[in-house]
């Protein structure tokens, strides 16, 4: 198996077979964000470049890694994040033994604990201790700014033509808010401020209130991207790092490592079935008003219905890290460079199987408005 993540060009796609708007949505999880990076590289290798990319978490790291640069250059600019911060085991062998490849994933957890990721955080309890100001965060993110800096032409976030959007909480109100670039300038700033999870990292201030990662009040940018109004017809690629289905754990450390899975897989099915159930309603109420007999068509009742109905048909494609073995509950914290070649290449293997696949370019019966395809779901996973 190669051991490098680029995903070359697929030949004969000179662009992509969609005309809807295509979106991505990136949820948070720490190390295993470098699965997204996978899927989105197979992703534009196949011609689908999304319109709209929403994050949260490293979601929104690798979202603007995506937004903030030119087609040509944002696998290059993934592979330089996720290089850099598994850099310090980079020179660790890569032995296909599983005692040993366990043994990497918990020194690259423990490295990170100690001493954090080059270019992302480090620990700053010492610096604390040295100025006598209590600390708030385990660690310091100075790098992360940096890097963002580096590799992110934020210019063109705030220009270009991929909108992005990255979720964050308000510290003091509990208020969950989202930036985004169809309504005002994105910067380093807010991409940190979505994924500055307590107590690990420092709230970020914008603009007088302070803000921590989008994943405590939710893990996904999915429902926002689905609410969005005006509606577009939309093909959206939503691609979970933490999987809700799982088996009964055996032990301590695969309960903590399934109560993490839960808590943060953000209940995503519950959303997608409830947005159905309201999206399933706004084309019937469409249909209904085309039908409406000749003096029925004004008044403010017939009115409301007007702006709530909806005719545009919504295709979300799930693609769900669901490692093949056992990584424990650190596995978000564990940037072991051979760990992150393994999920690189999961993302892309899955997302080929789906583009492979292709069910959103089959027709929907007309009274269908939402679909959702996992193509890799396990017999009853």
């Amino acid at each position: 198996m190669s051991r490098t993540p680029a995903e070359p060009p697929v030949p004969g796609i000179a662009q992509r077979r969609e005309t809807r708007q295509i979106a991505l949505v990136l949820q948070g999880g720490g190390a295993l964000g470098s699965y997204q990076a996978g899927v989105y590289a197979a992703l534009a290798g196949a011609g689908y470049d999304p319109d709209w990319v929403a994050g949260i978490s490293i979601g929104a790291i690798n979202a603007a890694l995506i937004a903030g640069n030119a087609p040509a250059d944002r696998v290059a600019k993934l592979r330089s994040f996720w290089d850099q911060v598994s850099a310090p085991t980079a020179a660790w062998p890569d032995l296909p033994f599983a005692p040993w490849q366990q043994a990497v994933r918990q020194g690259g957890a423990l490295a990170a604990l100690l001493f954090g990721q080059p270019g992302f955080f480090r620990p700053n309890l010492l610096e604390s201790w040295r100025t006598g100001q209590p600390p708030t965060s385990f660690y310091d993110t100075a790098g992360l700014r940096a890097t963002l800096e580096r590799l992110v032409d934020f210019d063109r976030i705030n220009a270009g033509p991929v909108r992005l959007s990255v979720g964050a909480v308000n510290v003091r109100t509990g208020n969950f808010a989202y930036f985004d670039t169809a309504t005002q300038k994105i910067g380093p700033d807010h991409i940190m401020a979505s994924g500055a999870l307590p107590p690990g990292f420092p709230a970020v201030e914008i603009e007088g209130e302070r803000y921590w990662d989008g994943g405590l009040v939710s893990n996904t940018p999915l429902q926002y991207v689905l609410d969005a109004v005006p509606r577009h017809s939309t093909l959206t690629f939503q691609v979970d790092l933490f999987p809700a289905r799982g088996a009964l754990p055996g032990d301590m450390e695969a309960v903590e490592e399934r109560r993490k899975d839960i808590t943060y897989s953000s209940r995503t099915r519950m959303g997608v079935e409830s947005f159905r159930a309201m999206h399933t309603v706004r084309r019937h109420i469409s249909r209904l008003l085309a039908r409406l007999p000749e003096g029925f068509e004004g008044g403010p009742d017939v009115e409301a219905l007007r702006a709530v109905a909806c005719q545009t048909r919504m295709d979300i494609v799930e693609l769900i890290y669901r490692s093949h073995d056992f990584q424990g509950a650190q596995k978000d914290i564990e940037f072991a460079r051979a760990t992150m070649l393994e999920r690189w290449q999961q993302g892309q293997s899955d997302a080929r199987a789906a583009l492979d696949a292709e069910p959103w370019l089959e027709p929907a019966p007309p009274e269908v408005a939402v679909r959702t395809f996992d193509v890799l779901r396990p017999p009853g996973g």
